[in-house]
């Protein structure tokens, strides 16, 4: 049984369970060897009776650890470990990384400005596509795995532990493979999987930061779920820039070739339509983190990091979960 005090591999001692979902938990742990805090994923036993999961949850550690970018948490380790009642845990070892979810930030000041969403989105972009171009889909991409760290950068949590390029929605489990308020039409259908799955859940991020809710609603995350792929969202509040708008409608398209190409463009495209918000309005008018940047003529290509404008608060809705337990995903 995983407690407290616990010692996995004979290198990390386990702490405080700081999250459950779907796949396993998270706890705060310290590797003793190099004496530094870590963020431990221990797999469900059901999951780590199947051999070709265990298999795929170990390639694809060993290609996410291989990963170098600012936004994507750094993998250590991973391994297999044997309790004290006999019984085997695999799991994987990452950087605890010390932050707000993007959905508490959101949910604390009702919703963002356009040029902060734009800035978010950006960021997150940015990593993915780092991801993407080594083989990886997240699949579950969605506020609470966007970590904003005390010096505003975003970063993102919890990829999905099966290569997934080949893979459809539903797996044997009859387990979705992703959150309902941010799955794109193909995982919602059982389609398989893209860099363009990513970049559509993007768009419903984005659109979460400025209404203040996500896309869809539903009396269940199946209806939600089915509503990506047969319905069109409510237009975005008034106030929207154009092009922050464009933005997020295209990255939102149904059919995955009317998205961004990549991951790559898609940030492009918010970087851009960030600063041209910026532009257009006056210094006092501009979210936190721009004040003391240059003027807009002058902002520099790099993604600013994120912070809360003063916004009419709006209501967030929480985003209902497909899973096999119904619980929240597990976040580093």
């Amino acid at each position: 049984m995983l407690t407290r005090g616990v010692l996995l591999g004979d290198r990390y001692r386990l702490g405080e369970r700081v999250a459950t979902g779907g796949m396993g938990a998270v706890w705060r742990g310290t590797d003793v060897l190099l004496e530094r805090e870590v963020a431990v994923k221990v797999l469900l036993p059901s999951l780590v009776a199947d051999p070709e999961f265990t298999a795929r949850f170990r390639a694809e550690a060993r290609m996410l650890a291989a990963l170098r970018h600012p936004g994507v948490v750094p993998v250590h380790d991973v391994g297999q470990a044997a309790l004290g009642d006999g019984s085997q845990v695999d799991y994987l070892v990452m950087e605890y990384v010390e932050g707000e979810p993007l959905s508490a930030r959101v949910r604390a000041v009702g919703r963002l400005d356009p040029a902060t969403t734009m800035s978010v989105l950006a960021q997150a972009a940015d990593a993915l596509h780092t991801a993407h171009l080594a083989g990886i889909v997240h699949r579950d991409v969605k506020p609470g795995n966007l970590l904003v760290k005390a010096d505003g950068s975003v970063v993102l949590v919890d990829f999905g532990i099966a290569r997934s390029r080949d893979m459809a929605g539903l797996t044997a489990a009859n387990m979705v493979l992703g959150t309902a308020s941010y799955m794109s039409p193909e995982q919602a259908t059982g389609q398989p999987v893209s860099a363009a799955t990513d970049i559509y859940a993007l768009g419903a991020v984005a659109y979460f930061c400025l209404a203040g809710q996500p896309p869809f609603h539903g009396d269940n995350p199946l209806a939600v779920a089915l509503r990506h792929a047969q319905e069109d969202p409510a237009a975005l509040p008034a106030d929207t820039p154009p092009a922050v708008a464009a933005v997020v409608a295209r990255a939102l398209a149904k059919r995955p070739e009317d998205r961004f190409g990549s991951a790559a463009e898609l940030a492009a495209a918010a970087a851009d339509a960030r600063d041209a918000t910026l532009a257009s309005i006056p210094v006092s008018a501009r979210p936190p983190w721009a004040l003391a940047a240059p003027a807009p003529s002058a902002v520099p290509a790099s993604v600013p990091p994120i912070a809360a404008a003063s916004v009419p608060p709006v209501a967030a809705a929480s985003a209902p979960q497909i899973a096999a337990a119904s619980a929240p995903q597990v976040a580093a």
